[in-house]
């Protein structure tokens, strides 16, 4: 399985000893927001599982985003496209500890160019729920542009998308979120 690195993350496999890490990421009530609300360390493992499975049936999938300098988890950010999604999605999951530091915009630009460069994708989307701004931003920061609107899990998602063409010439200036 592929694992990528950016100027501060190294994008990886999960592995089992990250549990204690993304549990407590999960765990974190604001951080879950637009996630479905904070997970047990029993969902942490089950969600772990699920990454590495996606990468099994698809080729690709969820990465474990690690702080190159610190060594430190600081979520999840890649591609994701199970049996009944809308598209090829790119997304991320940061701690709340780290936000407004550009991880996931860093991370989800690493993981377009994975998607168009090495799986061939033409284009990919983002679901993101109406209220979640923050993630919004990183979305348009990626080249993303609002498409639809659909329902995931039984409530309101927006469809953000971007085609090969238009990411290569979303603008790589600085971040903040």
């Amino acid at each position: 399985m592929t694992s990528l690195e950016t100027e501060r993350l190294r994008l990886r496999q999960f592995r089992e000893a990250d549990l204690d890490q993304y549990a407590a990421i999960v765990a974190e009530p604001e951080t879950m927001t637009f996630m479905g609300g904070p997970r047990d360390r029993a969902r942490a493992w089950m969600d772990i599982a699920w990454c590495l499975g996606h990468w099994t049936l698809r080729g690709y999938g969820l990465w474990a985003a690690e702080e190159k300098t610190s060594g430190r988890l600081v979520g999840r950010i890649g591609l994701l496209n199970p049996e009944g999604w809308p598209g090829l999605e790119v997304g991320w999951l940061v701690a709340r500890s780290h936000w407004g530091r550009g991880l996931a915009t860093e991370g989800g630009r690493a993981s377009l160019a994975y998607a168009f460069g090495t799986v061939g994708a033409e284009h990919v989307i983002s679901l993101i729920r109406p209220d979640n701004a923050a993630s919004i931003r990183v979305a348009e920061k990626l080249g993303e542009t609002r498409e639809r609107e659909t329902e995931l899990f039984g409530a309101p998602a927006l469809v953000y998308g971007t085609a090969c063409a238009a990411a290569e010439s979303a603008e790589l200036g600085s971040d903040s979120i």
